[in-house]
């Protein structure tokens, strides 16, 4: 049985009935612009063949019901207690469930209809991954609401209320990018945002290529603080520059050129933050023209220096993330690997030939296997549709 039926046949067993609708939302991974989007940067995401589904109906009453079938927990919440973040019953909300709270509050914050819903939702985005599980569940939801408000927003408008929810309601200072992906996916599609102007475009992707997305299995939790840590970091370095280079307003406005020249200036640990970021702006930049000349041997050079740069200068990596990627890089085929993602575990991304793709995914099993002990799950993705209806 498929996700979809999964999620439809749940929810005759708990409502009763058939769902009215069903909406899907991807995950994303991103090939390249690694945290650089909340410092304006751009990115380089894709919408992959991974999603959340969520079968759904209007409520008769005011009570929002969510069954989350990867936790067999139930939620049950109101306007009423959505401001305290509780469930009926006056206990905190589990946090799986801040998530579609979060997107209620935030559309309602926006002056949006957000009847209540009885629903059932599943993914098979894996949790703590890098993937943005958590932004296909906002983006799923809203779909959701949109559909029984009786209203309709641009998707990336949508990705914008998503993004408030979960910087001002679950408490994680992400960037646009993740909502973005999920939101606005292409099929076989390339994503490249500006994350200041939210321009965007979608560039072809090579059809000599496969992305491969390997799951180290090691998680990570990212409200723990380090990601905020990390923003902060950046925040402090646009500080110290801005009594040199008074016009800017973030990293992106700092060049490679004017960052070496001042960077003796920052607190060594900042200088490492913002070092990773500024390269990180210029690489992205670098990787388009190479992209659209078809240079994919250029463009997993950068991928493979974006991960020593994340390892060492942003230190959001791990042994695991670091092993995946070494023995990817070692195998035929690979253009380029590095983790995607927040970090700290989580998934790695590979740019590969497709003819090699299908031993690729098996050879780096066996030997991420070999390095660690640990079974990983790779998979060769592809390009995806963003939020829709199904």
């Amino acid at each position: 049985m498929n996700l979809p039926e999964a999620v439809s046949a749940i929810f005759r067993q708990k409502f009763g009935q058939p769902p009215a609708f069903i909406a899907r939302a991807p995950g994303r991974v991103n090939l390249l612009g690694e945290h650089v989007d909340y410092n304006d940067g751009f990115v380089l995401p894709t919408a992959i063949d991974r999603a959340t589904f969520v079968a759904f109906s209007p409520a008769k009453n005011d009570q929002t019901t969510l069954w989350a079938v990867d936790f067999d927990q139930q939620a049950i919440f109101s306007p009423e207690t959505l401001e305290a973040k509780t469930g009926l019953d006056g206990a905190p909300l589990p946090d799986w469930a801040r998530y579609p709270a979060g997107v209620m509050w935030a559309l309602r914050q926006a002056g949006l209809e957000t009847p209540a819903l009885n629903a059932v939702f599943a993914s098979n985005v894996p949790r703590g991954s890098g993937l943005s599980s958590s932004a296909s569940v906002e983006m799923a939801f809203g779909v959701a609401w949109q559909t029984l408000g009786g209203w309709s927003l641009p998707p990336m408008e949508l990705a914008k209320l998503g993004q408030r929810a979960e910087n001002h309601y679950v408490g994680v200072n992400c960037g646009i990018m993740d909502q973005f992906a999920s939101a606005c996916g292409i099929e076989n599609r390339l994503l490249l945002l500006d994350c200041r102007s939210l321009e965007w475009e979608a560039l072809a992707l090579p059809e000599s290529v496969s992305i491969v997305v390997a799951d180290t299995t090691v998680r990570r939790k990212l409200t723990s603080g380090e990601y905020n840590n990390r923003r902060a970091a950046c925040e402090e370095a646009v500080r110290h520059l801005q009594t040199h280079l008074p016009g800017i307003r973030s990293l992106r406005d700092v060049s490679p050129d004017d960052f070496n020249r001042l960077s003796a200036q920052l607190p060594t640990q900042t200088e490492k933050r913002a070092r990773h970021v500024v390269e990180e702006i210029a690489r992205t930049q670098q990787a388009i023209s190479l992209l659209r000349s078809g240079d994919l041997t250029g463009f997993g050079a950068l991928m493979n220096a974006c991960h020593v740069s994340l390892r060492d200068l942003y230190e959001v990596s791990c042994a695991e993330l670091d092993a995946m990627v070494e023995v990817a890089q070692s195998l035929p085929g690979c253009y380029g690997a590095r983790l995607t993602g927040a970090g700290f575990g989580g998934c790695t991304v590979n740019l590969v030939a497709r003819e090699h793709a299908e031993t690729f995914a098996q050879t780096l099993a066996e030997g991420y296997r070999a390095r660690t002990g640990l079974a990983p799950e790779i998979y060769i993705s592809k390009a995806s549709a963003g939020a829709h209806l199904l």
